[in-house]
């Protein structure tokens, strides 16, 4: 695919009177074509494309749909369609009425080309240079910061439920990875009536001493895996599997392992008066996301994800009051209006 630079085409006469009269106080669409149409040539994507075989399509036109189709929160199905049934986008595009559009492949190409040439802020430069230029966006100004929650695709598990599920999904990575290994390792028939049915707290034990015991064996079951997994007879490989390498860090972070008076072993879960948890940052949530943690706002928000900061500008200067309107006056006795 080859690229012939020519930007933005301009506006056909007959788009341009059609957008008028539908959108007369402008739209999301226009503004940006009248007011930033510059910003998005070919030139920038050069490097992208080659010399040599057909042309594609503008990648300013696309990165301009790629702009609105974000603003508006678009799928790229969605996306396509706008570009052939809205009279702004055809506007912005600078599109024929009749424009049958493109594929809506196209953009998901397009995104994939832009990562692997490292184009992906060209778009948002050339944005910023241009607010710059025109004195909208200046240096050492004032800023706002703050951070909102965003909830993780997978299930809250507590304490004991995550135990139990990092060594389940161990298990089943394992079973996969090295089945004949596994089957000499463990217990296969115990292992498979204790972590056959995911963990949830619907299946466990409702008594507190019974909960305990258990989360004793999923403690026991765990460390019981960790030396067959790095033991010197386990292949090497074996540690390398990411399910392994999570069930071994809950293990840790859940457990001590003491030896009694008496010289047996005991492992015990972790109590954070006596020996202390890690601390939320680095404290595992799922053993199917490492990334997500528990997360507090405020006295009445929490959730198990992430939190995504957002920063503002606040440099602006306060809008004038608007002006109180008149009263209308009363109508006069006699008038005939009631």
């Amino acid at each position: 695919m080859s690229l012939r630079p020519m930007g933005l085409p301009p506006v056909p006469e007959q788009t341009v009177r059609v957008a008028r009269a539908a959108f007369p106080q402008g739209s999301l669409a226009i503004r940006v074509r009248d007011r930033l149409g510059e910003v998005f040539t070919d030139e920038p994507f050069a490097e992208a494309f080659g010399v040599r075989g057909a042309p594609g399509l503008s990648p300013g036109m696309l990165s301009l749909v790629t702009v609105l189709q974000f603003a508006e929160n678009l799928t790229d199905r969605q996306a396509a369609a706008m570009a052939i049934r809205a009279i702004d986008w055809k506007y912005a595009l600078g599109l024929e009425l009749t424009d049958t559009g493109f594929d809506h492949s196209v953009l998901p190409r397009f995104r994939a080309r832009l990562v692997g040439n490292g184009m992906e802020r060209v778009v948002f430069d050339r944005l910023l240079e241009y607010c710059v230029d025109a004195g909208l966006v200046a240096a050492g100004g004032k800023q706002r910061t703050d951070s909102t929650h965003v909830v993780s695709a997978v299930r809250d598990l507590n304490r004991l439920e995550l135990a139990g599920e990092s060594v389940r999904a161990a298990l089943e990575a394992l079973s996969v990875a090295a089945p004949d290994w596994l089957a000499r390792a463990v217990d296969v028939p115990e292992f498979a009536h204790r972590y056959g049915p995911r963990v949830d707290s619907w299946k466990l034990p409702g008594s507190k001493v019974k909960r305990d015991q258990l989360s004793q064996v999923y403690g026991q079951d765990a460390l019981r895996l960790c030396r067959a997994v790095w033991s010197p007879d386990a292949p090497a490989w074996l540690r390398e599997i990411g399910a392994v390498d999570i069930m071994r860090q809950v293990l840790v972070q859940t457990y001590t392992v003491r030896t009694s008076s008496r010289g047996k072993e005991v492992v015990s879960k972790r109590e954070a008066d006596e020996d202390g948890v890690p601390p939320g940052h680095l404290r595992l949530a799922s053993p199917y996301d490492t990334d997500a943690r528990w997360s507090a706002k405020g006295d009445d928000l929490f959730w198990l994800g992430y939190k995504v900061h957002l920063t503002e500008s606040c440099d602006n200067t306060p809008p004038k009051p608007k002006p109180k309107p008149k009263p209308k006056p009363k109508p006069k006795s006699g008038d005939g209006r009631t």
